[in-house]
């Protein structure tokens, strides 16, 4: 398999090494990291790292009132907050749905996201966006932060867009280009308020992706007012 060629970067995968990512964020770095083993090498490097200087502190004294508050609440929780590339961590084993017979697509899409999909792609709640581009939901959102995939026909364009925040797409199936170049199966890209692209599906493959966003779009393109109502923010 051809290794990716885009990556999140040091500061995203020191966030994901020490939990602090939002889970709709953790998950499409694991999701990277099921493909990429140079991020896996630098994730584990980061994490012994961390763990050593945990060793080096000097343990506190804790009371037994709050020892119980701690252990109630670790009870209590079961939103993930740290994803390994092949399981998810905080009560949801594999994924959080039971899935049956995997379809030759969702066999493709590595563990942890495919867990999360739970069902075979076709069978997710398609909603047309824009001429040869549909999304679907998957249960993944968190205040702002929000999940979904974008499928492209061959050949389709994205509507020219800006970033009212950090958009992060990671290639599941083809691929896509943009003026500052081409992704494929692996790579993830994080586009910000300084990125204005209208991104074009493989013409052969098509594409299909992660993606990821902390804030709405801004359309820039001259169609604005033929799109969707959600879209046009």
């Amino acid at each position: 398999m051809i290794e990716p060629k885009y990556h999140p970067g040091e500061e995203i995968l020191l966030d994901y090494a020490g939990g602090s990512l939002a889970e709709p964020q953790a998950l499409v770095v694991a999701t990277h990291l099921a493909f990429c083993p140079e991020c896996r090498r630098q994730v584990a490097e980061m994490e012994a790292i961390g763990g050593a200087l945990l060793d080096d502190e000097a343990p506190e004294p804790v009371s037994l009132e709050c020892l119980a508050e701690v252990m109630a609440r670790l009870d209590a929780d079961s939103d993930p907050v740290r994803l390994d590339h092949g399981q998810v961590q905080g009560g949801f084993g594999t994924g959080r749905r039971a899935y049956p017979a995997l379809d030759p697509e969702l066999i493709q899409i590595p563990e942890p996201l495919r867990g999360y999909l739970g069902v075979p792609l076709a069978r997710l709640d398609w909603r047309f966006v824009a001429r040869g581009m549909d999304e679907a939901d998957f249960g993944l959102n968190m205040g702002p932060v929000k999940a979904r995939l974008l499928r492209l026909q061959a050949g389709a364009a994205v509507p020219r867009h800006s970033h009212l925040g950090l958009e992060i797409n990671l290639v599941l199936f083809g691929g896509y280009s943009d003026h500052r170049g081409h992704y494929h199966r692996g790579d993830l890209v994080i586009d910000d308020n300084t990125v204005d692209h209208r991104p074009i599906a493989e013409r052969e493959a098509g594409c299909m992706c992660l993606s990821v966003t902390d804030a709405p779009l801004q359309m820039t393109g001259g169609l604005v007012r033929f799109l969707p109502a959600r879209l046009r923010w």
